[in-house]
């Protein structure tokens, strides 16, 4: 065999394997929410595996609320809240007076959408940030960090950044969320959002991130790295968003 093909197995446990390959049958509609997984005996015969092995992948699938069962009957796939996000809906500015976009776009989706603002400070951004937001080598910034729920239950990890002439003095410094959303109060600034550049990557969770998120297991997450400019390709806001892996997929649209 030649080697690039030994060094192309794939090294996971075996239980991992089997719960990875359901898991993307589940995400992909193949095996649909209310349907039974096969029995164990079938898949121990697809996957040549042990009963005990078969189990520990299916437990797997339960930590990540993907399927429910217990011990003598069928496993059966739940209503998984695997979500879509459309970046370019959320994030223009809204009427005065409106909530913030976010929290309307969860209620549509029949969700109770809720945000906790966990810190504001003034930081150094780490590399990447402070690159975007042409910050220098000793620059610092205004940070926001808040948690967003779906009926409590943690969603995304976000972490804001803005240009500390920009923020200092203003709303964005204060410990208290934004009615509206940042969106809007920038754009009452007279700092409208031109320009919205994402940068997306699978990653390894933080240990913060994996806490915050209430990851079940060893599961990468979805990392966007959102630059928003104004007039003049002025960066005014750099984002850092975290969501679960397994849970939420991007749709982006091109006209």
């Amino acid at each position: 065999m030649p080697k690039a093909d030994e060094d192309a197995f794939d090294r996971r446990p075996l239980h991992a394997r089997i719960a990875a390959d359901l898991r993307d049958e589940i995400m992909s509609g193949d095996l649909e929410p209310g349907s039974n997984l096969p029995s164990t005996q079938r898949l121990k015969e697809r996957f040549d595996a042990s009963n005990a092995t078969v189990q520990k992948a299916l437990q797997v699938l339960k930590d990540e609320r993907l399927v429910i069962g217990r011990a003598g009957a069928a496993v059966t796939v739940r209503e998984h809240r695997q979500e879509t996000i459309r970046p370019a809906s959320l994030g223009r500015p809204v009427e005065s007076g409106k909530p913030y976009r976010w929290l309307t776009e969860a209620g549509k989706q029949g969700r109770n959408g809720s945000i906790q603002l966990m810190d504001v400070a003034e930081v150094r951004p780490p590399c990447d940030v402070a690159a975007c937001l042409e910050l220098g080598e000793t620059g610092t910034a205004v940070m926001r960090r808040q948690l967003l729920m779906h009926d409590g239950d943690p969603v995304e990890l976000v972490t804001c950044f803005y240009p500390l002439e920009l923020a200092r003095g203003t709303a964005l410094s204060e410990p208290r969320k934004i009615r509206g959303g940042t969106p809007t109060l920038l754009a009452e600034m007279g700092y409208p959002p031109r320009l919205t550049v994402d940068r997306v990557s699978a990653r390894v969770p933080t240990q913060q991130q994996y806490e915050a998120l209430q990851l079940p297991g060893d599961l990468p997450i979805l990392r966007t790295l959102r630059v928003v400019y104004s007039d003049h390709d002025r960066p005014i806001e750099a984002t850092v968003m975290a969501k679960a892996g397994h849970l939420h997929e991007l749709q982006y649209e091109f006209v």
